[in-house]
């Protein structure tokens, strides 16, 4: 198999939880790692730090994925520092968990915004820099609840409905160019809490006997994945080998769909 050594990535809402898990698990194959954020600092240096520990190296990029023209000059700031681009993650996202009737205007906009116009710019951003060498792996960081209602958040749900679309469509136009263009969807992943800038890399505690039964009716797997489990997968979609692997839509749940 080839060695992803030395290839340079950019993973978006790379501070805290996923992103977080995604980043190390790409510097843990040497890839150096562009790590995004929008005021994030304290997360994003703690991520930057993890990267180096396991042997690579990385950059701190702040930027707002819903703006383009950073979003676009992100991009080659990195290839600038770097000198290539050949992995980039979709990651960032936006969750206010609102239900319907009581859903206020400024965050549909700002849901809408960050999880499919950031993504927009995320993939022409990447697209740009990867087709002149015509080579280049866009993933892109969904939802399960783009396959069925969460039931809590419907604008989140319907945004990320529309990735994959977008990655669809995206993976038609670019697959010439030599870039590849997927979705993993994440289950329910547990990563410390709203807001948590640590990597959680164990699952939480049962604290009562009953636990592991209610568990296992809702995770087969007896527990909810971790950042790491997402960042796996990005590995494995980022190497040379998946190149036949285009416009696909992979379930990370651990098989709670199947429930």
């Amino acid at each position: 198999m080839e060695s992803l050594q030395g290839s340079v990535a950019l993973v978006s809402g790379a501070a805290t939880g996923i992103g977080k898990g995604i980043a190390v698990a790409l510097a843990q194959c040497g890839v150096r790692v562009g790590i995004n954020h929008p005021h994030q600092e304290e997360g994003a240096r703690d991520t930057l730090t993890r990267v180096r520990a396991a042997g690579s190296d990385g950059m701190l990029l702040p930027a707002d994925m819903r703006m383009r023209d950073d979003v676009l000059a992100m991009g080659e700031k990195l290839r600038g520092h770097f000198g290539s681009l050949e992995i980039w993650v979709n990651n960032a996202a936006y969750q206010p968990n609102h239900r319907l009737l009581e859903y206020p205007e400024e965050d549909f906009t700002r849901v809408l915004d960050t999880n499919l116009k950031g993504y927009l710019w995320g993939i022409q951003a990447a697209a740009r820099i990867m087709q002149e060498r015509g080579y280049g792996r866009i993933i892109n960081i969904s939802s399960v609840h783009g396959k069925r209602p969460s039931g809590f958040d419907p604008v989140y749900a319907m945004s990320k409905g529309g990735i994959k679309m977008l990655v669809r469509e995206a993976a038609i136009e670019l697959g010439s160019y030599g870039i590849t263009v997927n979705t993993i969807e994440p289950g329910a992943v547990h990563v410390g809490g709203k807001g948590n800038p640590r990597l959680v890399e164990t699952p939480p505690p049962l604290s009562q006997p009953e636990d592991l039964a209610r568990r296992r009716l809702t995770f087969p797997l007896g527990r909810p994945g971790l950042p790491a489990d997402i960042g796996y997968l990005v590995v494995m979609l980022a190497r040379p080998e998946s190149a036949f692997v285009n416009g696909a839509a992979i379930r990370a749940d651990g098989g709670s769909m199947l429930l």
